[in-house]
């Protein structure tokens, strides 16, 4: 039985990741800030464990916990995210740092803690969830694509140095899925604004992806679940998974369009 630890488990994908992977016979570990909301997975058998990846206190804590109980993680599932959209220039670098600090420093702060436990077994799989948003970019959202680009790269980087000790990184970029994170930050994005030279622009943008994350378009969480679950099954597992609404044709088009095109489309949709 594989050992999996999900950060971002209260919610959203990574709370319908936990749901489907005890269900599927893992031992699963769910870590969030307020584990509350994990409370109805406890019958399923997962373990809620308290968690700020920010804290490099608290993912040790955390770590040691797991492996008090089940001596082992087989598999990490860095799903905790923060989204901080706004202008570049509204957007405050303490904000920004924020951006990074979860998305990006804290997601390989707790794999650089978990890699020595797989090495040593010579084994594991370490899930990065990053987005559509790590493969092209959008105005009024710099920041959190720009951190999303940064855990791609840092991924790639990651896959090719520990393929020789047996684990393997795999890169999950959903497109439109629904959750209340696209309203999060939506507010964020207009609060940000207020005043400004972009809060009409800001306004606009928090309308239309409002208006598609309520949609019958997005995709539900469950698919994405479905998707990490075929990951961690899969004895050769793709380096990317591109899943959900809107994913492939936008990173399509990124592709083969230039960019001044691409710079007159993504304005429209976003």
């Amino acid at each position: 039985m594989k050992t999996v630890l999900i950060t971002g488990a209260s919610s959203g994908m990574g709370y319908q990741t936990a749901k489907l992977l005890a269900k599927s016979g893992f031992q699963v570990f769910g870590a969030a800030r307020n584990i509350a909301p994990m409370d109805s997975l406890k019958d399923l058998g997962v373990t809620p464990i308290k968690m700020d990846v920010t804290s490099q206190a608290s993912m040790q804590a955390g770590v040691n916990q797991i492996i008090q109980k089940a001596g082992k993680i087989d598999v990490l599932i860095n799903g905790a995210g923060y989204g901080s959209f706004g202008a570049i220039e509204n957007v405050s670098i303490e904000e920004a740092k924020r951006q990074f600090d979860v998305n990006v420093f804290g997601l390989m702060a707790l794999t650089k803690l978990v890699l020595p436990l797989m090495e040593k077994q010579h084994s594991g799989e370490i899930i990065n969830i990053s987005s559509m948003a790590g493969r092209f970019s959008s105005p009024l959202a710099g920041w959190y694509f720009a951190s999303k680009h940064t855990v791609e790269t840092l991924s790639d980087s990651l896959r090719m140095e520990v393929k020789r000790f047996g684990i393997k990184v795999v890169l999950i970029e959903p497109g439109v899925v629904k959750s209340n994170w696209s309203k999060i930050a939506m507010k964020k994005l207009v609060d940000s604004s207020i005043g400004t030279k972009y809060e009409q622009a800001a306004k606009e943008m928090e309308k239309k992806n409002n208006h598609l994350y309520a949609s019958k378009l997005a995709s539900q969480p469950a698919l994405i679940a479905k998707t990490i679950k075929k990951a961690i099954e899969a004895k050769h597992p793709r380096p990317r998974y591109l899943i959900g609404f809107g994913a492939k044709p936008t990173i399509f088009f990124n592709a083969i369009l230039p960019t001044r095109l691409m710079d007159l489309i993504v304005p429209k949709f976003m």
